[in-house]
């Protein structure tokens, strides 16, 4: 059986362009021997940035301020969040440029259980739009919609006054293009379960004229779980299992203004490909412990395997935010490097988040994104925390 791709004609190449992809050769570059040498992983859309407050701060959200999606940046955050209970709504055109019905959206939300818990959770669809298929003589034979999609449920509880902890697990499903059989191997949905493992920690530093400046660490380990495959015999692929590292600090400018310095630093925990582009075979766990070392570059290529996220974000009344930052990632990794800006708006218990991403420069890798408005909407379902 033959396929034709219409709207979702790129989506497999600008999907994994976005993200890390496969080694490729180049000789103007400087590591292994002049050759790209990227980390590929299944199931990328888990690693895209579904709200638009981080999307609008260069992508940083492992240690800013807590809200309802901490459920995907750190669900250890949570115990600390100002409000009882909240909902988020995401919506992110993808490819906007070339089509239009490729998009990811996601529902995230969670409720404190008492001063010390909170649980949350979190549904997260990615829409590739449309393929038809034909059969050998041209002629339409039905077509196929690929999504995929992530359900999230976690728990936090705080272990002290300023630090918390929280795990989630999560089922991920991924259909591309099942029902087709090249080479008679029939495609089928690929299916994984993941877990994050995250934690927070949190001070409030006070100052003489009564405005407090908050300073904030936070770490998430996330998606670790089993390889997944699309068919019987194939090799399994690796989750994108990533180590996010973040601090943010809050300085309080007087009792209406505050404003925000955030930074993240990001590294995937997977096996890093061998100089022949080829993948050591090895099980989830061998190949988070291995990640730290088996750059074939040695430990060069590992600190270029390092993701940058720094934001900014400027607060007045806790009603209006303008917002700002930038992601950097190795020209041997990747090379995504983007500038992004936001705004966000906040009447009582509804809030209005928009975010801008411009590529930096000449020579970086195309984003899916780039020039894109991505806008979340948020509800606060309980007054706040006193």
């Amino acid at each position: 059986m033959f396929f034709r791709i219409t709207t979702a004609v790129v989506f497999a190449s600008a999907l994994f362009l976005s993200l890390p992809v496969a080694a490729q050769t180049d000789p103007t570059r400087d590591e292994l021997d002049g050759r790209i040498n990227t980390v590929n992983t299944a199931v990328p859309f888990l690693r895209i940035s579904p709200d638009a407050r981080s999307g609008a701060m260069g992508d940083v959200g492992v240690a800013i301020s807590p809200d309802a999606n901490s459920v995907y940046w750190n669900l250890s955050k949570l115990p600390f969040a100002p409000k009882k209970a909240a909902v988020a709504v995401t919506y992110t055109p993808w490819l906007k440029e070339l089509v239009s019905d490729v998009f990811l959206a996601q529902l995230a939300g969670y409720t404190q259980i008492d001063d010390l818990q909170a649980i949350g959770g979190s549904l997260r669809y990615f829409s590739l739009g449309d393929i038809d298929f034909v059969d050998i003589g041209g002629q339409p034979n039905g077509s196929f919609k690929p999504r995929e999609f992530a359900i999230d449920a976690g728990y936090s509880r705080k272990l002290s006054d300023n630090f918390s902890m929280g795990v989630a697990l999560r089922y991920i499903h991924s259909s591309l293009a099942s029902g087709m059989t090249p080479d008679l191997q029939a495609i089928r949905p690929g299916r994984a379960v993941a877990a994050d493992l995250t934690g927070f920690y949190t001070k409030t530093i006070e100052k003489d004229n009564g405005v407090n400046n908050v300073w904030n660490l936070g770490f998430a380990i996330t998606n670790i779980g089993n390889r997944i495959s699309y068919t019987q015999s194939a090799q399994k692929d690796f989750l994108p299992t990533n180590l996010g590292i973040g601090t943010a600090y809050t300085i309080g400018l007087d009792e209406y203004n505050k404003v925000t310095f955030a930074l993240d630093i990001n590294k995937l925990l997977v096996p890093t490909p061998a100089g022949d582009s080829t993948y050591p075979d090895k099980g989830a766990l061998e190949g988070i412990f291995s990640s730290f070392g088996d750059a074939p570059g040695g430990f060069k290529e590992e600190l270029h395997e390092l993701m940058y996220s720094i934001g900014g974000e400027y607060w007045y009344n806790d009603q209006f935010a303008v917002r700002a930052g930038y992601y950097n990632e190795h020209k041997t990794k990747g090379n995504r490097r983007y500038f992004t800006a936001g705004l966000g708006v906040k009447y009582d218990i509804f809030g209005l988040n928009f975010s801008y991403l411009v590529p930096s420069g000449t020579g970086t890798q195309r984003n899916p994104l780039s020039n894109t408005l991505r806008f979340t909407l948020t509800f606060d379902l309980q007054r706040d925390n006193e």
